[in-house]
């Protein structure tokens, strides 16, 4: 496992960018860059990643960027990598870089057609469970319970599970990830980086005014949803589904943090009802069941 001392200590997302204090965000691209090195071009959605990069004619980012259209990250990562196919060129990773609106909502139908396609790139979808930089509307990949600007009384739906969408397309490399455990994102970046065809990663990153929050709890909140079970960490490989380190003695529902310290922090749950926090543990319970279900399976039987 890499170690934070053996990360890069050069900086390629550089001071002037518009992120709020505290971005989960800003923490996953930089992450991302020390990971991937600096022949990588990330391909950027309408999200608030296009936003945070600084006003033009200025920009963060001392690596190549693409800045396209809402739907269009996979399409337009398609078409980068086409590119680059056919100039001969075959060391440098392209990586569309979408936030959940952009990618379980909008994005979906590009994406699941480069993953069928089996098109040569790392798609990570930075989630902070909203359309983050429109006003915190809800999407397919905010919590049951959680209040937006368009569920004001809680989201009555649970989270779509995308990263499951992705595994059933039979990709090589399907992952689950969170800013507050940097180098378990760097090593999952790292081991995608070494594979071919499409790798889907999917990271946590807390959000302080659209979760409601403090600024300084960014990390805390971010282990928190690892340690209550709502953000669970794997990896599935070649079709074999595996927990990683954080998340792997939490198969055992006693060891897991109550779902209510991960709550009673973030005002976008302060309206939550005790029935809806039952049905929050309830999910939770039935998805662990669901994963730990399929690692006995697939150890034995990868697809």
């Amino acid at each position: 496992m890499t170690t934070l001392k053996e990360l890069p200590t050069e900086e390629k997302f550089l001071p002037g960018h518009a992120a709020c204090a505290g971005c989960g965000a800003t923490i996953a691209i930089r992450l991302a860059q020390k990971a991937l090195g600096p022949r990588t071009v990330f391909v950027v959605p309408a999200c608030c990643t296009s936003v945070l990069q600084s006003a033009f004619p200025f920009t963060a980012f001392d690596t190549p960027c693409l800045n396209i259209a809402f739907e269009a990250a996979a399409a337009a990562a398609s078409g980068v990598v086409a590119a680059f196919e056919a100039r001969g060129l075959k060391d440098v990773t392209v990586l569309a870089w979408a936030g959940d609106g952009g990618t379980v909502d909008i994005g979906l139908q590009a994406l699941s057609g480069a993953a069928e396609r089996g098109t040569n790139f790392i798609y990570v979808c930075y989630d902070n469970e909203a359309y983050g930089n429109t006003g915190f509307q809800r999407s397919g990949s905010s919590p049951f319970g959680s209040r937006t600007t368009t569920t004001p009384t809680g989201k009555r739906e649970h989270k779509k599970d995308v990263p499951m969408i992705m595994a059933a397309h039979g990709i090589p490399y399907v992952a689950t990830a969170c800013i507050s455990y940097p180098t378990d994102f760097v090593d999952k970046l790292r081991k995608a980086k070494a594979m071919t065809g499409t790798r889907y990663l999917q990271v946590l990153t807390p959000c302080p005014p659209g979760w409601r929050f403090s600024t300084e709890k960014t990390v805390e909140l971010g282990r928190l949803a690892v340690q209550t079970g709502i953000w669970p960490l794997y990896e599935i490989v070649d079709g074999k589904f595996e927990f990683s380190s954080p998340s792997a003695a939490l198969v055992d529902k006693a060891k897991r943090k109550p779902i209510e310290e991960y709550l009673k922090h973030q005002g976008r749950f302060d309206s939550i009802t005790p029935e809806d926090i039952d049905e929050l543990k309830r999910w939770i319970d039935e998805s662990w069941e669901k994963y730990n279900s399929l690692q006995k399976r697939l150890k034995t039987n990868p697809c």
